[in-house]
């Protein structure tokens, strides 16, 4: 008798050996990808194969873990999942006054002219009872909408999250990303009302998208913003699609990482006050992760007209790769669980601190709960 996925990652966990099990949004089967090996390899131009995993510092290495054996598992999520979820009672405030300034210092900066947005965030440190095991069931129950994994590699840690954003997937020669931006608690019997402000922020990640995009992708396609919710989130989302011609992988992901979405405009200048004030390391919170060129065999009967041959057969190139939110970091009985927020000149800081800690329910409700 086979041992369940679970079962088989925590084998793998206990061995000191590299993995991951992840779930896409809306379907049905859990992936799970196993490395024979300690070594950690590392991307050196998005030609490679495999599950990668990159930090929000494009400067840090990004991470593979090699498919030495892959296997898919059917799941039948049971769903547990509250409309507006109540957790115990978590004293977030030790760093309020830290961040509150920190906001202030950014619509300083923002009404300087030297920025437009810029995303901070800052990490709640928490103790929990519950395995690392049992926290990803949890999220694979809860948010059946979202990309659900965890990720171990003895050399950099077990991560977990349960992210709603698409960085890029591709399929051969096409692309698709999204804009994702503006945040509100999902409240039984309403629908969200935006303001300028959120509309505003999702305007400048779209139309950063658009510009980093123009000189690679052709046929470019931009959809209307529309309201996404994601467990107990809405979000304003817009989906943009192209053809990536000549272009490489790694120039795309170079051109969109990491996006307004969670750093801010000029990126560069954005990313500078980011890493100069935060005050601490994002390491892998607000990188991407996911499928890097998985190659899938396509066969499909052949027609009447076309019996010369039995089948035709298509092999598929695909990347899919999600922006790392709404996730956590383990260390023994220790959870750190990462939050943050875009600013804006229109920001007001006792809001912006709201905005995280209403975001911050996601992955503490399944840490608490």
């Amino acid at each position: 008798m086979s041992l369940g996925f679970l079962d088989q990652i925590k084998v793998q966990f206990r061995k000191g050996l590299p993995f991951v099990a992840y779930r896409k949004p809306n379907e049905g089967e859990i992936k799970v990808i196993f490395q024979n090996d300690l070594e950690l390899h590392k991307v050196t131009d998005y030609t490679e194969s495999g599950f990668v995993f990159a930090p929000f510092d494009e400067r840090g290495p990004a991470v593979l873990i090699r498919k030495d054996e892959a296997f898919a598992e059917a799941f039948e999520f049971e769903p547990e999942y509250a409309e507006n979820p109540i957790i115990p009672a978590l004293d977030q405030d030790s760093d309020k006054e830290l961040y509150l300034k920190l906001t202030e210092q950014a619509i300083k900066r923002i009404d300087s002219g030297n920025l437009k947005k810029v995303v901070l965030s800052r990490s709640i440190e928490v103790e929990t009872t519950k395995t690392p095991f049992v926290m990803f069931s949890d999220l694979l129950n809860q948010y059946p909408k979202a990309f659900c994994y965890i990720w171990f590699h003895p050399k950099i840690g077990l991560w977990l999250g349960a992210t709603p954003e698409i960085f890029l997937e591709t399929e051969n020669n096409t692309l698709r990303t999204m804009s994702l931006a503006g945040t509100q608690l999902h409240r039984v019997g309403e629908t969200p009302i935006w303001k300028e402000k959120e509309l505003e922020e999702q305007e400048m990640v779209t139309q950063f998208i658009q510009s980093a995009l123009e000189d690679k992708v052709s046929s470019l396609e931009v959809s209307r913003a529309t309201s996404f919710k994601a467990g107990n989130l809405w979000h304003i989302k817009t989906s943009v699609s192209g053809n990536m011609n000549n272009s490489r992988l790694e120039e795309i992901i170079g051109a969109l990482h990491p996006t307004p979405a969670v750093c801010g405009l000029p990126k560069k200048a954005a990313k500078e006050f980011i890493l100069e004030n935060e005050n601490y390391d994002r390491q892998f919170y607000t990188g991407f992760l996911g499928e890097l060129n998985f190659k899938e065999d396509i066969s499909r009967p052949s027609t009447r007209r076309n019996q010369e041959n039995r089948a035709y057969r298509t092999i598929k190139n695909k990347t899919s790769l999600f922006v790392n939110l709404r996730c956590m970091q383990i260390l023994g009985n220790t959870v750190s669980v990462y939050v943050g927020g875009g600013i804006t000149s229109r920001s007001v800081p006792e809001k912006e601190w709201q905005e995280t800690k209403d975001k911050s329910s996601t992955m503490l409700k399944i840490v608490l709960k």
